[in-house]
């Protein structure tokens, strides 16, 4: 059977979805919203501070909040964005003859739709960028922010086949606390406090698109919003090379120079690039420890006592220390939260 990539394992943290949230809670009865967080497995996490949100929930939340509330972008802008917005939007791009065509109907169509922002395209002799620009003074949404510009680079690498290579990426907001997990989404440096959201792609760089079919639209569509957020999650910075590796590998043994070794470069290289990806070999590693025992707890087929076993701890006790420190909650009690979602 066909190993899961590291990416089935991304999680991303709770802060992280947190301007989400607010948005639906603006649109949403109180009742609605309680019934949305606990069929996507995320009703406990107002009780656990430093909890983690997987790929799945995400998805999971997102397909049903943009049924039940009508809005296919989920209250994160003044406009709601009506049922069968993204599929005509995807008609739309279909039809270009280029990638930077592309992202000109992109851009133009968004702009039918959007009050408070507006996109502007700007093309230089080696380099495109897609701006998003502020219309007003209301505040920036950092994850409808950072939700419309990854559907342009979703758009643009389903179009190519591939994930496309992004030459930067800029929000128009402060450096957050959980700054890391931008790294997760985009396959790119991600920079902040600048003057417009936005992506930068050289055009060099944007292959010609591949012809897509109807039947593929409505697999993309869906597949919706997992195909345009995670794109390609294991290419995307040095630290996630390295994670990559540790989950190809007996991760639990391996060491730094092992590691080094194996991605052709020094101790002090890798360190080096890993310090600025703002992260270490050992923080890696605890990370990776942390989603495989996410996961499993959450697929229900393992004891606790095995899963603290398959992650490197000496002791269940241990790994109930850590497990407590990395999300707020015993191992014992996330599971229970797992399966009460599963069931509703």
């Amino acid at each position: 059977m066909r190993r899961p990539d590291t990416a089935s394992l991304a999680t991303v943290s709770q802060p992280f979805i947190e301007d989400w949230l607010s948005a639906l809670r603006r649109c949403s009865a109180e009742a609605e919203m309680a019934g949305f967080l606990e069929r996507s497995g995320l009703g406990a996490i107002h009780d656990q501070p430093g909890a983690r949100v997987t790929l799945d929930q995400i998805v999971r939340l997102y397909k049903i909040a943009a049924v039940e509330t009508g809005d296919e972008m989920t209250g994160l802008w003044s406009r709601p964005i009506r049922h069968r917005t993204l599929q005509h939007l995807l008609a739309t791009v279909r039809e270009s003859g280029s990638l930077p065509s592309a992202l000109h109907r992109f851009s133009t169509f968004w702009n039918l739709l959007l009050d408070d922002f507006q996109f502007e395209l700007r093309t230089g002799a080696a380099q495109i960028d897609l701006m998003l620009l502020p219309q007003g003074d209301d505040q920036v949404q950092r994850f409808g922010h950072m939700l419309i510009l990854k559907l342009a680079h979703g758009l643009l690498s389903w179009l190519a086949g591939h994930e496309v290579p992004v030459r930067a990426v800029h929000f128009a907001f402060d450096r957050p606390s959980f700054a890391q997990d931008y790294s997760v989404i985009f396959p790119a440096p991600v920079h902040f406090d600048a003057s417009a959201s936005g992506l930068s792609f050289d055009l060099a760089q944007l292959s010609p698109p591949q012809t897509r079919s109807s039947a593929e639209m409505d697999a993309f569509l869906a597949r919706a919003p997992r195909d345009w957020i995670f794109t390609s999650y294991h290419e995307h910075s040095q630290s996630l090379r390295v994670r990559a590796f540790l989950f190809r590998s007996d991760w639990v043994g391996c060491s730094l120079s092992d590691t080094a070794q194996a991605l052709g470069m020094s101790r002090r290289t890798l360190t080096r690039r890993m310090e600025e990806d703002g992260t270490s070999f050992q923080a890696i590693k605890d990370a990776l420890r942390r989603d495989i025992a996410i996961r499993d707890l959450r697929e229900g087929r393992k004891s606790i006592e095995e899963i603290s076993q398959d992650v490197g701890f000496s002791s269940a006790a241990n790994f109930h220390r850590a497990f407590r420190r990395w999300t707020g909650s015993t191992p014992r009690s996330y599971r229970s939260g797992a399966e009460r979602a599963s069931t509703v």
